[in-house]
């Protein structure tokens, strides 16, 4: 019968010793701050969307294969490797041209990367030649987004740090060890939205301006990628 009253007892030491410790840790000194930080980036990847469609001509049927060549002889002659021009869909689908006539023709997507808005406009004006109409920017990115992402979480817990810092040290007081790290505000990437744009809408979106002078190719520029960051914290005072 003793032992149950031991295990009793041993039970309420325990609580009242996890109890002490969680009011201790509660009573701590301590200093919650936000930190935030951002990045603008120039986008060096630039996707185009094509698809290329056969269609008639002439009551010739002008074929995706024939397209296709002429495609990567464009961008060869644009010094573009072919290595960035990739089926988007590797099942071709199929359309109807006409009810009537019942003439089933195919349509392959396909997706170029390039690296800037000169090749953009360079590869429009190829298209444009070739009477591919379905052309489009599909997004943008950068090559080094991964890294570009770290190195602002990193600025901005610097940022909370420095923050607590400068707070303490006007009292007379420092800081300690980070008792709690945590995103509020996660991977916010604020671009225009050009999300299958064709190429003659440009002009009509903010994300992308194009200037045109005369008879010389038009000028696109794209808005700047902006990575955000906002991390809250809390450290000791010492």
């Amino acid at each position: 019968m003793k032992t149950p009253a031991i295990l009793v007892l041993l039970c309420i030491n325990f609580s009242s010793f996890l109890f002490s410790q969680n009011k201790t840790s509660e009573d701590a000194p301590y200093i919650e701050v936000d930190g935030y930080a951002e990045k603008e980036i120039i986008p060096n990847e630039i996707y185009i969307g094509i698809n290329l469609r056969e269609r008639m001509e002439n009551k010739e049927k002008v074929t995706i294969e024939s397209q296709e060549k002429q495609l990567r002889d464009a961008l060869t002659s644009l010094s573009i490797p072919i290595t960035n021009l990739a089926i988007a869909d590797a099942n071709a689908d199929y359309v109807k041209v006409s009810w009537q006539k019942r003439d089933v023709l195919t349509k392959k997507e396909y997706q170029l990367k390039v690296g800037n808005a000169t090749a953009v406009g360079k590869v429009f004006q190829e298209l444009e030649k070739l009477k591919i109409q379905d052309g489009f920017i599909d997004h943008v990115s950068h090559s080094a987004i991964d890294s570009l992402r770290k190195q602002v979480r990193i600025e901005a817990i610097k940022n909370a740090k420095e923050k607590a810092d400068y707070l303490l040290n006007a009292i007379g007081q420092s800081t300690g060890n980070a008792l709690i790290v945590s995103e509020t505000l996660k991977d916010v990437v604020s671009r225009q939205d050009i999300s299958r744009m064709p190429a003659k809408a440009l002009h009509k979106i903010s994300g992308v301006v194009v200037s045109d002078f005369g008879n010389s190719p038009p000028e696109i520029e794209f808005q700047k990628i902006k990575l955000s960051y906002s991390i809250y914290t809390k450290f000791s005072i010492k």
